[in-house]
Parts: C-alpha cells; structure tokens; sequence
C-alpha cells in the first residue's frame, strides 16, 4: 500500500482523490494547501486525519506518515517541490509540465538522480489500456511502417483572465506549456533506440498577456517519421490522432483523456473496423494503479510511463518551440 500526500488542492487534486478511491494499492493519508477553506473541504470530503493536513508544503513532504507525493500545484512551483520531495526520499507523482524550461527538467533530472528517487510525469493517458492496445497494434505490423503523425489539443477559452495560470507568464502559462506535452509525448513513444524528437518549424499567436494561445509545430520522429501537432486556447481542435502507415491509418478519436469505454479506428487494404478498449478503472485512477504498482517493486518500470528522462526529453522540445515563437 503507497501512502499518498497531495500538495495544491485545486482541479487535479480533486480528481486524484476521488480516484484514488477506486484503487486498492493505494490511500490517501495527507493533504497540503495555502487555503484553509480547500484544506477544510479535502479533510471533510476524504477523511483525512487533522494531524495531516498542512498549510505548507514542506511539511507535508518531511511527513513520516507518507511515501508518496502528488504534486498538484501551479506549474512555476514544481521543480523546487520535486528537489524537496528528493531530499526528503518521498516518490513522486508531478502533474504536468515538469518546470517551466529545461533548465529546471535538467535540475530536476540531476536531483533526482542524486537521491535515487523514483519519479513520473503525471501525463495520465500513456496508463491508459488504449495505449497499450495501440502500441501493440503498431508493434503488429496492421499498417506496416509509419511515415507520418498527426496529433491536436485544443479548446476556446472565451475569457482571458491575466491572473489565470493559463495565461499568466510567471504562473507557466501558454497553450504549449498547458497541452502541448500531450502530442509531444505521443510523437515520443515512436522514437526508436537512439532516436530522438527534432523540431523542423512552428509557428503561433500571442495572447494580450504575452503567452503563445496558439502554435503548430513540424517534428521529425528519428529519421522517418514526420510529426505535426497542433495547440490552442482559441479554438476547439480535433483533440485526436492520426497515424499514417504505408498499409493503412490509425485514427485515435479520444487520446489524452479516453474514458473506460474507448476505441481505436483501424483503415487498412479497403477495410475498416474498430478495435474496442474497456478500461477497468476511470483514467486518473489507472495511473495511480499502476505508477503505485511500480513504487510498490511490484511491477518493472515502464516505458509508457513518463519518467523524468522521458520528462526531460519532452521538455526538450517544449521548451524549444516556446522559444522559436518569440
């Protein structure tokens, strides 16, 4: 059994709760927020005890009573949670994006490495069963070799708000930073030994607050692969897959937040079909499961998940095509 401690407790953390409950690996024993309304709700709605719940961070990380942290909080407070969660030999579970740049996924990786401590990106969909199911279709040869990836994330945001996270520079906003790892982490999974993402061209918008609100990018997967994604808060996208074969396509209808029921549409030799998916458990709690099952030394660490050298790598490129936009 992980023993869980959450830091923010604002959307996420709610969604993490309320899944955790449907894994039995797992319990969530302490909370930690800046406001003492959230603390009061988290404690009421999930039973948790009063000597666990913290107005600051760190000590909820230095807590005995936990193996594990769900960083929850706003994206430019991460990398100095997961160097706190290191020192303090707690395992990590970060929401996304790792930091703000690579410098900080570089001071990450070299800390946590250091400690020895075990680390994931909470990029929820690679625990999904449909990722699983995807790859082995890839791996089976259904549409032979892939010459081209396309991938969207994308939602309107009627309202700015220069104070929200989304579009806040000091706070990690921008479209790239919010969405961007999703397709980015997808291109990823098909880099082969010794192959890396290469980032060929982009181009974006710029809200009123300075962050980019919308952006597509040319990736190149390794030596064969061309990749293109796009990302926004201006419009509603797609939000799918497309991967092209020389003997078929494979079209992702739902890739980033799949729900226990999805399916995947195979087009190969003029014909068609889908190949259905049931998830045992919603999506969020499919992570917890499995990262746990990995803290635990009850499974082998897996590439689908993303660990902080996947983070790092996607990092890479996120920080890239931010900086190609200016």
């Amino acid at each position: 059994m992980i023993k869980w401690g959450i830091v923010g407790l604002g959307n996420m953390a709610g969604k993490f709760a309320n899944a955790i409950k449907e894994v039995e690996n797992s319990k969530l024993i302490s909370v930690a927020s800046k406001s003492s309304n959230k603390l009061n709700t988290f404690q009421k709605n999930f039973e948790i005890k009063k000597e666990n719940k913290f107005t600051n961070y760190k000590d909820l990380i230095n807590s005995k009573e936990i193996d594990a942290v769900y960083i929850a909080t706003l994206n430019n407070t991460h990398v100095d949670l997961i160097l706190d969660c290191a020192k303090n030999n707690k395992k990590i579970l970060c929401e996304k994006p790792i930091g703000l740049d690579l410098d900080q996924a570089h001071l990450a990786l070299l800390t946590i490495n250091k400690y020895k401590t075990l680390f994931y990106e909470a990029i929820a969909y690679r625990s999904h069963p449909q990722t699983k199911e995807l790859l082995e279709l890839i791996n089976g040869g259904v549409i032979g070799e892939i010459f081209r990836i396309e991938a969207s994330f994308g939602f309107k945001i009627k309202r700015i708000k220069k104070d929200s996270r989304l579009f806040n520079k000091d706070l990690g906003g921008g479209a790239i930073l919010d969405v961007g790892c999703y397709p980015i982490s997808f291109f990823n999974q098909f880099c082969k030994k010794n192959e890396q993402l290469k980032l060929i061209k982009s181009e974006g918008t710029f809200s009123p607050t300075g962050v980019d609100d919308e952006s597509s990018v040319e990736i190149l997967i390794g030596k064969n692969i061309k990749a293109n994604c796009k990302v926004s808060f201006k419009n509603n996208l797609d939000n799918s897959c497309k991967i092209y074969g020389e003997k078929g396509i494979i079209n992702i209808p739902d890739p980033w937040l799949p729900s226990q029921k999805s399916y995947i549409e195979v087009i190969y030799k003029n014909s068609y079909y889908k190949k259905f998916i049931t998830s045992k458990k919603s999506i969020y709690a499919a992570q917890i499961e499995a990262i746990s099952n990995v803290f635990l030394g009850n499974r082998k660490e897996d590439k689908n998940y993303v660990d902080i050298n996947e983070s790092v790598e996607i990092m890479k490129i996120l920080d890239l095509w931010k900086t190609s936009l200016r």
